[in-house]
């Protein structure tokens, strides 16, 4: 019996080690994650899974990261190691990745640990200062936090990963856009131009403003364009030219206006008197890139400086330039004319600094995943491989045929992205006699002819300014008393004013509105084309209009003495839909053509006669296909506020709410709403719900007395179950 007995708890004990085993094995090949995060922070989007299960050739990534970082550093770490298995999961056979150690280990460096820190330094993966605080004492110490993405033959780094903020929307566009550069590269049939102007004469005088090694440029340059070619499938041509020896050269000098430097004779050097040019230009077809080779500097009291560019950066300027020559990424069309603002200003500015209209943020967000065309409708009509146009302010009228282009864009089932302010803000001149009474700037309404494009679709500008309660302050200084002043024009959208229906809003809880001029929706209009009106934000019940004389000194606007005055305006709205033509019904706009050229007068008049001499068809010929009466599904956003769009209100990370906002905004309209939802899945601006005084009182009468209460409660009814418990045994015991 004792035998049986122990043979059967071998048994079980076999079975249940076979079952462990099984359970392991199915858990290692039956991998699945659970995320519980309210937006799925560590889980990747479907934009992530595409992008890594399509890869068309092999993609490395190695990671340099020094290992038992102190907090939050660790942290970074172990989400990278997260992140990468689930890459890797849904990935195809040509993803890999690998942590390379570049630790030091106790005892001094190891061999494999100096080699690895070699390759990262190769790679431009530099270890940075972090704080690390150890038994009371602040502390700093060298860490490697980077890692590089090797993709057939291109590179791409992210040199320092100190944060988790946008990590997975950083990896998946660079993915994205190394596949795309592979793309383009391949199927590119000619070659990108790398030219080099350097006048020989500029040698002799080189050492007198401290430029060194002047000759010796063409070979590097050579190098450089040699080895990005290795990375490149060769598609870059290296070539050398001296106008010096070469005056034929002067007028393409010219024509990219790059640096000519002229010098009189210096008889004590030998000198002669001369004069030469420097510079490189990027060409490929008709576009080109001009990138300064010496930065002259004017400095007070001193006087003019010549600095030469980091050679050792030129080969990162080159293969930059040459993304933006070969357009890897997806167009997208900004209006460059009728005044509207220029994208390429590069200097920010104060909230409150009006008057300036930098774009640098902007621009240098939109770069990172499309390819910025510039549209001008005075030269032609716009491109037909644009999916969406950007219009910002246009300040001067546009004509009906101009008009016509961007109906007709719509109709094509196109996408419209439009910043318009309703004023145009303006000093009085300084001669008059209004500017000695009153310096204070003027807001004169814009009518560009947009408006009627858009009344006809059902969207009306409001000719006033959104005012709200519920607004940015402005930190008064304390020699003036301190305190804070409230800029009414400056609404802060709170998150229920906030539509997060859409994939692309879901993540938006707050932004910040700067000059915005409230919309009005035409209800029956809207209804009448079968289009779809989808408010996005709006103010608070307590903002009103300013209207008539408008005002925007925070010292001088008041809000209104009736609360009855105040409403929630709408002040971003997208119109979807099949949008009618504004033309339809009416005769089709032409082009003014303004002739200044005589002869061109006289051929048009020659050809005119030969027409009345001849047979003349232009009647007989109808013509079919050009004109668009209804379109395709097309989508327009409206804000009446360029100011959403400017430096003071865009972080150049992009990683603020107003930034997210307005990427998501212009990847929604192209159709990539995916990436916008990638984009804000980590908002780091996440405010609490909003609780009336009502609920804040109870809420604290509660914490006060309702606590203790609920514990006297809890006690009397242990001390009760105790006692009853007490009385049933002594009774057990009684019987």
């Amino acid at each position: 019996m004792n035998a049986k007995d122990r043979m059967g708890r071998y048994i079980k004990f076999f079975i249940y080690l076979a079952v462990v085993i099984l359970i392991n094995v199915a858990g290692i090949t039956l991998f699945f994650r659970l995320d519980l995060t309210k937006n799925r922070l560590y889980s990747i989007s479907e934009e992530s899974k595409r992008a890594v299960s399509t890869l068309s050739e092999p993609l490395s990534i190695d990671i340099f990261f020094t290992k038992d970082l102190p907090a939050p550093y660790n942290n970074t770490e172990r989400y990278l190691h997260d992140l990468l298995d689930e890459y890797s999961i849904y990935a195809n056979k040509y993803f890999n990745y690998h942590f390379y150690d570049v630790s030091p280990k106790e005892g001094g460096v190891s061999k494999e640990n100096i080699e690895n820190q070699r390759l990262a330094k190769d790679y431009g993966i530099n270890p940075v200062q972090i704080q690390v605080i150890e038994k009371d004492e602040v502390k700093f110490q060298k860490a490697y936090m980077g890692l590089v993405m090797i993709h057939g033959d291109l590179v791409e780094r992210i040199p320092t990963i100190t944060s988790t903020d946008g990590l997975e929307y950083k990896l998946t566009t660079t993915i994205e856009k190394l596949n795309n550069k592979i793309s383009a590269l391949l199927r590119l049939p000619g070659k990108v131009h790398v030219r080099l102007f350097l006048s020989s004469s500029l040698e002799k005088v080189a050492p007198l403003m401290n430029l060194k090694d002047l000759q010796e440029l063409p070979e590097r340059f050579r190098d450089i364009v040699k080895r990005l070619n290795e990375k490149n499938y060769g598609k870059l041509d290296f070539e050398y030219l001296d106008p010096t020896k070469d005056r034929s050269l002067e007028a393409e000098v010219k024509k990219y206006n790059l640096l000519t430097l002229r010098w009189p004779a210096i008889p004590s050097r030998h000198i002669e008197a001369g004069r030469g040019s420097i510079g490189l230009v990027m060409q490929y077809k008709d576009k080109t890139v001009e990138i300064p080779l010496i930065q002259v500097i004017n400095i007070p009291i001193i006087g003019t400086t010549y600095k030469m560019a980091d050679i050792g950066n030129m080969e990162r300027v080159i293969n930059n330039n040459l993304e933006s020559l070969i357009n890897i990424n997806e167009n997208i069309g900004y209006l460059a004319d009728h005044g509207t603002l220029n994208l390429s200003s590069a200097y920010p500015y104060s909230i409150l600094r009006q008057g300036q209209d930098h774009l640098s943020n902007l621009r240098r967000l939109i770069s990172q995943t499309y390819s910025i065309k510039d549209v001008r409708l005075k030269d032609g009509p716009i491109p037909e491989s644009l999916n969406c146009l950007i219009i910002a302010r246009p300040t001067k009228k546009f004509s009906d045929y101009e008009l016509y282009q961007i109906d007709q864009f719509l109709m094509r089932g196109k996408s419209l992205c439009l910043f318009i302010d309703a004023f145009k803000r303006t000093h009085p001149p300084s001669n008059s006699q209004m500017y000695l009474y009153n310096r204070m700037p003027q807001y004169i309404p814009i009518d560009t002819g947009l408006g009627k494009l858009l009344d006809f679709y059902g969207v009306h500008i409001k000719k006033s300014y959104v005012m709200d309660e519920n607004c940015y302050k402005e930190r008064i200084p304390e020699q003036l008393g301190g305190g804070e002043r409230p800029i009414y024009f400056a609404p802060i959208i709170k998150s229920r004013f906030i539509n997060r229906d859409l994939p692309f809003m879901k993540n938006i809880k707050g932004l910040i509105a700067f000059q915005v001029s409230p919309l009005k929706i035409e209800t029956k209009q809207i209804a009448k084309n079968g289009l779809k009106a989808i408010k996005l934000i709006s103010s608070s019940e307590e903002s009103w209009e300013m209207r008539g004389r408008i005002t925007l000194n925070p010292m001088l606007i008041h809000p209104p003495r009736s609360k009855d005055e105040e409403q929630s305006l709408p002040l971003a709205y997208l119109i979807t839909g099949r949008f009618p033509s504004y033309f339809a019904g009416r005769p089709i706009p032409e082009k003014q053509v303004k002739e200044n050229n005589p002869a061109k007068k006289k051929k048009t008049n020659k050809k005119l006669q030969g027409k009345k001499a001849g047979i003349d068809l232009s009647k007989k010929i109808k013509e079919k296909g050009e004109f668009i009466s209804r379109g395709r599904p097309g989508k327009i956003f409206i804000m009446a506020s360029s100011y959403m769009l400017r430096d003071n209100l865009i972080d150049a990370r992009g990683r603020g709410p107003n930034a997210t906002f307005i990427m998501n905004v212009i990847d929604h309209l192209n159709n990539r709403d995916e990436t916008a939802a990638m984009r804000s899945k980590v908002q780091r601006f996440n405010p609490l719900h909003e609780t009336g005084p009502g609920t804040k009182t109870f809420i604290k009468m509660f914490n006060i007395a309702g606590l203790p209460l609920l514990v006297i409660i809890a006690g009397l009814l242990v001390w009760f179950r105790r006692n009853s418990r007490k009385k049933r045994i002594k009774a057990m015991f009684q019987k």
